[in-house]
């Protein structure tokens, strides 16, 4: 660029301070330059926009030495030779098993080694991890600590149903919880997730995880837990919730002090190369949208690795943001070990053929140094093998006997007692007075304050709550008794329907408020964010914040609930099952807008009939609540049982304001959430022993079924609603059933087209309990492949015609 040459490297030129001097000869900067960003290492930092970040890399990378002590180097050694013996081990004695080996990244554990013993050094409360398969294992026992025996008997088939995590999962899905020690003897307690095989999903579950830890911690300190996710370089440039991930770093309710990522760069994916695999020069380019500096650096020098590491873990704890580490590396083996990689790569496999381990490499390299002599090297890695052989065989030896039966199923709970979740009068009172008060000097929005007015009127004068307070009530109540609240979503603080308003902001400074915090007691906070615009990312952060913090209220709100089927990922392999297969239990809320109101296919259907579809073994609770005071106890007793269930709750768009939707403050102060409402406006004008048919519904249209009754009046129909649709209550449907005793028919009513909502998930209920003594019938929407029309005229005379059938008899 600057036509320099050869005559021109002894002539100083002015440096910036390079390796510390202000003028330097060229070839001495040179030499620092190419010693810095052209060796095994390469860094790209120039995207970086905050020069004082980019000067801290130069100045951590320019004319610093990079000698590591004997100390170091033989610790480096002692790893990689852990690492190769077990794979190798692994390898002959379980041929065929796949494990999905590191070999040929062996370089990663060295790094995770180092990353860790920082974190221990600098006395971090705690790290959270998470990895796809590839080297799961290896870093299961040589980072997180699971013991030799442990893999071994899980490799072996006998595996102790008192330990195993659920109805169990592949060995290199599973998590374990360990600690960490440093060569300087401190340490550090070390979660590793457990994952499904979508690849990168678990990423947001692990920063959720990290948040839910640190907001445990008090004093919270400077960000005292340490995220760090290990991709593929396949996946993190393929998979849309990398990004969503990294996008949420930087954001206030997500904030972590920073994830460090390491990418096992195998050139591959499973056996797709790079140019078919991204449109980018590198795999790591999706990381530069949140400015994170990424150090490339070979896999086949380990020294290399652990000063990359060093430098990535110096500069999460200096900057508190997101760092990359790329290991360029190889995958020794296909996609796993029973897979042949040569039909579509020959020519790389050959290679890799050809290619001694990373562990001989470093032995040759620091034995022509005359670091450490062969026979020790090779010594060190005889012992492990002895290690292990020695494991293995007091695993076989402690078999169980070949007769040995499976657990039995889990015991199925179904609809659990009730628990008392009312509030005393003076809580509801001081709840509500919380609410209804501003900071002096405070401008509340002129169209809000008129609202709040109507508000106290309704509650002071009228004795009752809307769906809007309701809610409020339930939180405040919450933390009031001491138990923390984190609500989060899509414009979630005001609410898509403008009907939360959960943080105020002054309408003349912008200064915000948020009445519910001055009711936090006994520890207990209340987080209300708006998230990004995500639904797979955000809703896995809720989820793992959970799987944290089971004595915090956590709620994932859809803007509409069918945004909800963008996250199906995270509920299809966490939510409904990581119970089963891994004994991770979760308390999160998701609350999905759902109802049919003539707006078109896009935004009525929270799509219920995947949700029931999932539903087995009690793995999760499913509610259509219809007013404030059965949402009220629906929260409450989320928080005040024992056990810990996801629920989901399908919330109404047009109810929310609706007259229908008010419970009396009565309501509130005892009882609890009650899974069928009966019908309790027939009995003015038709006597049980009249009915003739039971409709049962659940949602909206049960509510606007039985307010077109009562305007016909006279018709023989009681029409109850299903507030909870799983686990079914049965109990509480024969309650109603037996309420008029000569009803022939029992019709289920629902907005949804026949092949949706919930009809075909819980039509095999109502023949089990009901088909001896009633006809079953249905009626519904036609099937179709859209939720909804998109005209309202034809969605009125569609709702008009299913209120005509459940009201007309053949007869």
């Amino acid at each position: 660029s600057y036509g320099l040459t050869i005559w021109d490297l002894d002539r100083e030129f002015l440096t910036s301070g390079v390796g510390g001097k202000k003028r330097m000869p060229l070839g001495d900067l040179l030499h620092i330059m190419r010693d810095a960003y052209c060796r095994t290492v390469g860094i790209e930092f120039m995207h970086i926009q905050d020069p004082e970040e980019k000067l801290w890399v130069q100045q951590k990378v320019e004319g610093v030495s990079p000698d590591l002590s004997a100390e170091e180097k033989r610790h480096i050694l002692e790893r990689l030779n852990a690492t190769e013996a077990l794979e190798q081990f692994l390898g002959k004695k379980y041929l065929g098993q796949k494990r999905f080996g590191i070999d040929g990244a062996e370089s990663a554990i060295p790094i995770l080694d180092a990353i860790l013993a920082e974190a221990a050094d600098s006395h971090m409360d705690y790290a959270v991890m998470g990895m796809a398969h590839r080297g799961r294992l290896n870093v299961l026992v040589n980072i997180v600590g699971k013991s030799y025996e442990q893999l071994f008997k899980e490799f072996e088939g006998n595996v102790d149903p008192e330990s195993t995590q659920g109805s169990g999962d592949v060995k290199y899905h599973l998590g374990q919880t360990g600690k960490f020690v440093s060569p300087a003897g401190n340490t550090i307690p070390v979660d590793l997730a457990a994952n499904p095989s979508h690849l990168e999903a678990v990423d947001p579950v692990v920063v959720g995880m990290a948040r839910a830890k640190m907001d445990q911690i008090e004093p919270p300190g400077d960000y005292p837990v340490l995220p760090i996710l290990i991709h593929g370089d396949a996946a993190f440039a393929g998979q849309g919730v990398v990004a969503e991930t990294l996008n949420l770093s930087n954001i206030r309710g997500y904030k972590v002090g920073g994830t460090i990522h390491l990418i096992i760069n195998n050139q591959l994916g499973f056996t797709t190369p790079p140019e078919a695999a991204r449109s980018s020069e590198y795999p790591t380019d999706v990381a530069k949208m949140v400015a994170a500096p990424i150090f490339h650096v070979n896999g086949d020098d380990p020294e290399a690795c652990v000063r990359v590491a060093r430098l990535a873990f110096e500069y999460r704890q200096r900057w508190h943001k997101d760092v990359v580490i790329d290991m360029v590396c190889y995958r020794r083996h296909g996609h796993n070990e029973g897979d042949d990689p040569s039909y579509t790569q020959p020519e790389m496999y050959r290679r890799i053929d050809a290619k001694r381990s990373v562990r001989k490499l470093y032995t040759e390299r620091l034995v022509k140094r005359g670091d450490i002599s062969m026979e020790e090297a090779e010594a060190a890695l005889d012992d492990f093998q002895s290690r292990l052989q020695r494991a293995l065989d007091e695993t076989k030896q402690a078999a169980p006997p070949s007769d040995a039966r499976p657990p039995t199923q889990p015991q199925l709970l179904g609809v659990l007692p009730h628990v008392n979740t009312g509030i005393p009068r003076d809580e509801l009172d001081t709840v509500f007075r919380a609410l209804d008060a501003a900071p002096e000097g405070f401008h509340v929005h002129p169209k809000l304050a008129k609202q709040f007015e109507a508000r106290a009127k309704m509650f002071t004068d009228e004795g009752e709550v809307d769906w809007a307070l309701g809610e409020a009530l339930a939180i405040g109540s919450l933390l009031y008794e001491g138990t923390p609240v984190r609500l989060a979503g899509e414009d979630s603080r005001r609410g898509t329907f403008s009907h939360r308003h959960g943080v105020l902001v002054d309408y003349t400074t912008g200064a915000e408020f948020t009445p519910l915090s001055t009711l936090e007691r006994d520890g207990a906070h209340l987080w209300l964010y708006d998230s990004l615009l995500s639904e797979f990312a955000a809703l896995g952060f809720e989820y793992g914040y959970t799987v944290e913090n089971k004595d915090a209220l956590v709620i994932w709100e859809a803007q509409f609930g069918d945004f909800v089927n963008g996250a199906q990922v995270i509920i299809d392999q966490f939510i409904v099952a990581a119970e089963d297969k891994w004994d991770q239990t979760s308390g999160l809320v998701m609350l999905l807008p759902h109802g049919f109101e003539g707006q078109g296919p896009e935004h009525s259907s929270a799509r219920i009939e995947r949700i029931l579809t999932l539903c087995a073994e009690d793995n999760i609770q499913v509610a259509n609540a219809t007013t404030a005071a059965q949402f009220f106890h629906l929260l409450r007793r989320q928080m005040r049982r024992e056990i810990r269930k996801p629920l989901i709750v399908f919330t109404p768009k047009s109810q929310l304001r609706a007259k229908t939707s008010r419970s009396p403050i009565d309501a509130f102060l005892s009882g609890s959430f009650q899974e069928v409402l009966p019908d309790t406006t027939l009995a003015a004008t038709v006597p049980a022993d009249q009915v003739r048919r039971v409709v049962f519904a659940s949602g909206k249209v049960g509510v606007e079924a039985a307010t077109a009754r009562d305007k016909l009046g006279g018709a023989p129909v009681a029409i109850a609603r299903v507030e909870q649709l799983y686990p079914w209550p049965f109990e509480g449907v024969a309650d109603v059933v037996a309420q008029y005793p000569n009803a022939s028919e029992i019709c289920w009513l629902q907005e949804e087209p026949e092949n949706m909502g919930p009809w075909n998930f819980i039509k095999a209920n109502l023949f089990r309990a009901h088909e001896d003594t009633h006809e079953i019938i249905r009626v519904s929407r036609l099937e179709s492949g859209s939720p909804a029309t998109g005209t309202k005229r034809v969605h009125d005379v569609e709702q008009a015609e299913l209120f005509e059938k459940i009201f007309a008899f053949d007869d």
